[in-house]
């Protein structure tokens, strides 16, 4: 991808499903990764990867950006490294609360907000400064078809509040960042396949296995994405391609955004 070679790109969240996927499609294209994550061993393995495939990765973990002198520490690496910072994909996220909202919890939701919202302002708030020094970049963020609608049957109040948080915030480093050439992007990735997503797919539980089967009804695709497919869409942002997209959200969604009820083959 035109742009990318010995771009230095900072991904968190990388022990598995949309991290290591974006680590190795950044990798493919000559990029630089610095990766991390709070499991150890499953980013150690994510590293593995993009080495036996050529790339160049670090991955520092384990490791917990919600703290901003961790993320300060990280972004550091990247710096003394490689000379300087690029593009920063927040991707890792941890929803904690999820269920009928009735059922909610407070705990719950201080910590969906603190992995969901709050990582991503503290790990941005300290990739900045390299980002302004080097006179471009860009701030990628996860957001999510919850911050747009209700999936249901997934009920994920604290999710969807988070993620539209993720979306305004990206509009405000989309404003903030211009004269210093800083784009500002959120991906809104639709039911997809990963670790996180596994409980729909194993059998192992009659409930679970009966939510993705009707998430999947309201899929006009007919079927979850995979890590993969938002990892591509990942890569063409951070591409010269994408130097005209700023301050927006990109759905890839299956087009579940587009309609209200799942489309009957044939009309």
């Amino acid at each position: 991808m035109k742009g990318l070679k010995d771009k230095v790109v900072l991904i968190s969240g990388t022990a598995g499903g949309q991290g290591r996927a974006a680590a190795l499609a950044f990798a493919r294209e000559g990029a630089k990764v610095l990766g991390c994550d709070v499991k150890v061993a499953e980013a150690e393995e994510t590293v593995r990867m993009v080495t036996e495939a050529g790339g160049t990765m670090r991955s520092i973990q384990p490791l917990d950006l919600s703290d901003l002198d961790n993320a300060k520490d990280w972004a550091k690496v990247a710096y003394e490294e490689w000379g300087g910072i690029d593009v920063l994909y927040n991707n890792a996220g941890s929803l904690r609360s999820h269920g009928p909202f009735a059922t909610s919890t407070v705990e719950d939701w201080d910590l969906t907000v603190k992995y969901e919202l709050t990582m991503p302002y503290v790990t941005t708030l300290a990739v900045w400064p390299y980002l302004v020094a080097r006179g471009a970049g860009l701030i990628l963020s996860t957001a999510s078809i919850s911050g747009h609608l209700e999936f249901l049957p997934l009920r994920t109040a604290a999710h969807g509040a988070t993620k539209a948080g993720v979306m305004g915030l990206t509009r405000m480093l989309a404003a903030e960042g211009s004269p210093h050439n800083i784009r500002a992007i959120s991906i809104s990735p639709g039911l997809i396949k990963s670790p996180t997503t596994a409980r729909f797919w194993s059998g192992e539980d009659e409930a679970h296995t009966a939510t993705g089967i009707g998430i999947t009804a309201n899929i006009p695709m007919g079927r979850p994405g995979e890590c993969e497919e938002i990892a591509e869409v990942a890569v063409f942002l951070a591409s010269d391609g994408a130097s005209y997209i700023n301050g927006t959200d990109i759905l890839v969604d299956g087009g579940v955004s587009s309609c209200t009820f799942t489309p009957i083959s044939g009309n």
